[in-house]
């Protein structure tokens, strides 16, 4: 449920604003059913309902209903339209790349996975089209805020652009990405972590025996690489894809033990 809850006083001027509002569209409202509209909207915050009041009086023609207010309080919870839902799902298939998602995308890709796993992409479009518009409902008559949560790829330089572009869309707030941020940090640098710089860049270093037991492998693994069959290479990209499965399957797990913990509340 919501953390909003308004007081008496702001049911009072809420009811006042809906008359108002009412008024400026040419229609008279009897007090009584603006108090009523006010308390079946004081679940909302009053910012949101008065910017939806405003928006109203701009785009709705002839009488106000609660249907009218309702649809643009809700549009305006941070939730993406189906569109927009669905590319950021999609997103999720590079396992390089940082996701930013909600809930009901998380759980929607869910339902879609079969599809999706079975070449159609249209198909899966649909399937997920039809889950997130459904469980978008459920989640604004629960009128429960949206909740985005980071799907961290192998990328460090993409989950900081994915976080901070969150930021900057107000999908999380700064304490919290700087959190993220924090957690994904790379440790602090040690004489074996200059002695990987070193081999990128060419200078010299010093590493520990354990290390360069660790670079020889890494070079003897590139130079494989570079020797190996067509027949070869098709494997690892079948190793590649079966860890792009792996994410995805995460992804699912997450959602499963988010819809548990859903249907336990």
């Amino acid at each position: 449920m919501s953390t909003f809850e308004m007081n008496d006083q702001q049911v009072a001027g809420l009811a006042a604003a809906i008359c108002a509002t009412a008024e400026a569209m040419g229609q008279e409202m009897n007090p009584g059913t603006a108090a009523m509209m006010a308390e079946d909207l004081c679940a909302y915050s009053v910012p949101a309902v008065k910017a939806a009041l405003k928006a109203c009086r701009f785009e709705v023609k002839g009488k106000l209903a609660m249907a009218d207010i309702l649809q643009r309080v809700q549009a305006a919870d941070g939730r993406p339209g189906k569109d927009e839902a669905w590319a950021i799902a999609m997103t999720t298939n590079d396992e390089f790349e940082t996701v930013v998602l909600t809930d009901e995308i998380q759980l929607a890709l869910a339902a879609a996975k079969p599809v999706l796993d079975a070449g159609d992409k249209v198909g899966a479009r649909m399937a997920f089209n039809s889950a997130y518009e459904r469980l978008v409902g459920q989640a604004r008559e629960d009128s429960k805020e949206v909740n985005w949560h980071v799907s961290v790829g192998f990328d460090a330089n993409r989950r900081t652009q994915a976080i901070t572009k969150a930021v900057q869309m107000q999908r999380i707030p700064q304490e919290r990405a700087q959190q993220y941020l924090a957690d994904l940090s790379v440790a602090p640098v040690t004489e074996d972590g200059r002695a990987v710089v070193a081999l990128l860049t060419g200078e010299v270093a010093r590493p520990s025996p354990k290390l360069r037991e660790k670079l020889a492998a890494v070079k003897d693994s590139m130079l494989a690489m570079r020797k190996a069959s067509d027949e070869e290479k098709t494997e690892l990209r079948i190793l590649a894809a079966n860890e792009l499965a792996d994410r995805r399957a995460l992804l699912i797990r997450q959602a499963e033990q988010l819809k548990a913990g859903s249907a336990a509340q």
